[in-house]
């Protein structure tokens, strides 16, 4: 059963569909030793959310062999996507098990990354539960590296040794992902998120700069709880110190619930057989149904830009794709359904460029991931626009108010203007 990566991957065959673990749980043996049989391999399709590493099969020349799908676009694969090398397929996060479970996308084959077996034979699919366990349930053979370095999480994200087709023994620590320090506008976007949580909240967050920081402020809430599909290093320190206890929550009380993680040796090491965090499977985690049932849930994201009218647009540059959907509208409708709930977009007010990110309308392609039926709060360092109850005249007027200073006459013409057609009826 234990062989080397080379070995491994001849299970694999022209035609076959395989899935890649996600993040920082990717294989990168078996991924080198699968790209090296591009010249024998022909239309192998792969299914993968967002990964961290090596992903040399969408390099210019394997586009014969290889056929990338992917969930979520990772900087890894966002050139090969965009050169045409790989493709982008929309789904919200917590639907796509289901395109696994329901045979829409057949799996031959799962490349996975696991712990090492416990006395038991199970292994822990370790810091990427999310779609992966739908994708080693529906595959036919599974390709696994045992890796020392991957901790054992509690959950949902368990797997038999007898389930594996062929392991190959890696010993690499994992990808790690360091937030860079805030800068006064990251300090003062997250100040404003800050005030917008309140005591007993349950928190779902991103990585970044702006998650980072705003759980750096929340040092005197109280009873907060964790529901999210992913977190980094942020919460530990928030766990330490007895602000996130959830014990307010009605899903998973005290548990800390998430499906996948990215971050530095610290997280993992904090999450290796720690009860208090469950990883479990993201049709779980991202159910709106199951989200809403827990109080003040506070979900915070990000935008590429929003349009005066409150249109979000999260994965594309105009109609260059760049991200996708993930979970998104997951977690702004599960929290605008929650009792007390706040969905809460939060970006700087201007790309690095100095171009503003509200703007008059979405560029010509720009993806909508947030409608602006969902939309409730926006939040830029120069304020906080709550779009919830307003109507379309009243959307502009709040949001060119967290503009930058710089862009708000351009879009105060341009509010106005809308309203002028909204009234006329043109």
């Amino acid at each position: 059963m234990y062989t080397t990566a080379e070995q491994a991957v001849g299970l694999v065959k022209s035609g076959d569909n395989l899935f890649i673990h996600s993040a920082a749980a990717a294989p990168q043996q078996v991924i080198c030793a699968l790209s090296g049989r591009a010249h024998e391999l022909r239309n192998v399709s792969i299914y993968q959310m967002h990964t961290e590493g090596d992903a040399s099969y969408a390099a210019p020349g394997n586009e014969d062999a290889f056929k990338t799908n992917c969930f979520f676009i990772g900087s890894n694969l966002r050139k090969a996507v965009q050169a045409g090398r790989a493709e982008y397929m929309p789904v919200f996060l917590s639907e796509i098990p289901s395109l696994f479970r329901k045979r829409i996308i057949p799996l031959d084959g799962a490349l996975i990354q696991v712990s090492p077996p416990d006395q038991h034979g199970f292994c822990s699919l370790g810091v990427s539960v999310d779609i992966s366990l739908s994708a080693v349930e529906c595959a036919k053979y599974i390709i696994a590296e045992v890796n020392p370095n991957m901790p054992r999480t509690h959950g949902g994200g368990f797997i038999h040794i007898s389930r594996i087709n062929a392991l190959v023994e890696v010993d690499y620590g994992l990808h790690e992902i360091k937030v860079e320090q805030p800068d006064a506008d990251t300090l003062k976007i997250a100040e404003h998120v800050a005030s917008l949580i309140e005591d007993a909240a349950t928190l779902q967050m991103g990585i970044g700069k702006i998650p980072n920081a705003v759980l750096s402020m929340l040092g005197n809430h109280k009873k907060l709880g964790i529901h999210t599909e992913m977190f980094s290093d942020g919460v530990i320190d928030l766990i330490e110190s007895g602000v996130i206890t959830g014990e307010m929550k009605k899903k998973r009380q005290h548990k800390v619930v998430s499906s996948f993680l990215l971050g530095t040796k610290r997280l993992y090491d904090f999450v290796h057989d720690n009860p208090l965090i469950e990883m479990l499977d993201i049709a779980y985690v991202n159910d709106t149904h199951v989200i809403r049932q827990n109080p003040k849930v506070t979900a915070i994201n990000s935008a590429i830009e929003v349009d005066i009218t409150g249109q979000v647009c999260a994965d594309s540059i105009g109609s260059k794709m760049y991200s996708g959907v993930g979970g998104q509208m997951d977690f702004m409708r599960g929290a605008s359904l929650s009792e007390g709930g706040k969905p809460i977009i939060a970006m700087p007010s201007v790309t690095s460029k100095g171009e503003s990110k509200i703007v008059a309308a979405l560029k010509p392609g720009a993806g909508v991931v947030t409608t602006r039926a969902h939309v409730q709060y926006i939040v830029t360092e120069f304020g906080i626009a709550h779009l919830y109850g307003k109507n379309l005249k009243e959307r502009a007027e709040a949001l060119v108010k967290i503009a930058h200073p710089m862009h708000r006459e351009e879009l105060a013409k341009a509010a106005y203007q809308l309203s002028s057609k909204i009234g006329s009826g043109s």
